[in-house]
């Protein structure tokens, strides 16, 4: 069986290739209405992978809160309501991100790049040295529709050239990262601020300045807690809506 389960060196992991397009088709709903999500001795045929990249590729999604593998049910994906997330602390769960992603439409431009900017690494209160490259994009629902948040992304330089291929219209810049440069997510920490939009933000959202807005400051850092992707998104307070959902262990 021809399983890459130890890649060359910069090649992704087979089981991120896998959990990649696991994770598509699931977001595109090909496993709602019912439809069972597929067994492990069918994913190991589907791509010619052993039942161990299979599993990791499944606990991927399972730590992303796609998935839920229950003994005895066999493995179901959780509906959007119940990915859920949490306020100023890390998160566990990136499906609402992937989720939030895949109903809006977004096109980035590259802006400049240099040391992270004073007051988002005094926020972020991790290492930030070095060189970050920056993109702006105003996401919409359609392009006919007014601007729900501008987004300024950072990447670090130790990605290196992965950033060049960047598909800058795709939107879902994170998850691209990590195909590109091989790299694994191993914490999301998020952090909201209720504020008054500046010029600048106002500009591009459409609304006037000093009108209250929503700040999401997300770092994205891997298993070792290097930061290697920042975003700043900044949302109109009328055009936003975050749901937070808690499971309590019995």
């Amino acid at each position: 069986m021809a399983d890459a389960s130890a890649p060359a060196k910069g090649k992704t992991p087979r089981y991120m290739q896998v959990a990649g397009e696991l994770r598509e088709a699931i977001l595109a709903g090909k496993f709602g209405d019912g439809q069972p999500f597929p067994t492990e001795t069918a994913l190991c045929r589907q791509y010619d992978v052993s039942r161990f990249t299979v599993r990791e590729a499944l606990k991927r999604l399972q730590a992303e809160g796609l998935i839920a593998r229950r003994r005895g049910s066999g493995t179901i994906v959780q509906p959007a309501a119940a990915r859920g997330g949490a306020l100023h602390q890390p998160l566990s769960n990136v499906g609402e991100l992937l989720q939030y992603a895949r109903d809006s439409e977004v096109e980035y431009t590259e802006r400049d790049q240099g040391t992270l900017p004073e007051a988002v690494a005094e926020q972020i209160g991790e290492d930030t040295n070095g060189v970050w490259r920056r993109f702006r994009g105003v996401r919409r629902h359609t392009p006919e529709t007014q601007p729900i948040a501008v987004t300024d992304a950072y990447f670090h330089e130790a990605l290196g050239d992965a950033v060049d291929k960047l598909d800058l219209g795709a939107g879902t810049l994170f998850s691209q990262i990590e195909k590109l440069a091989g790299v694994t997510i191993g914490r999301v920490t998020q952090d909201i601020q209720a504020i008054t939009a500046d010029a600048r933000v106002a500009g591009f959202l459409e609304i006037d300045e000093g009108d209250p807005v929503l700040r999401i400051v997300r770092c994205y850092l891997d298993p070792k807690g290097n930061v290697y992707e920042i975003s700043v998104s900044h949302h109109p307070g009328d055009r936003f809506a975050y749901a937070m959902h808690i499971d309590l262990d019995s």
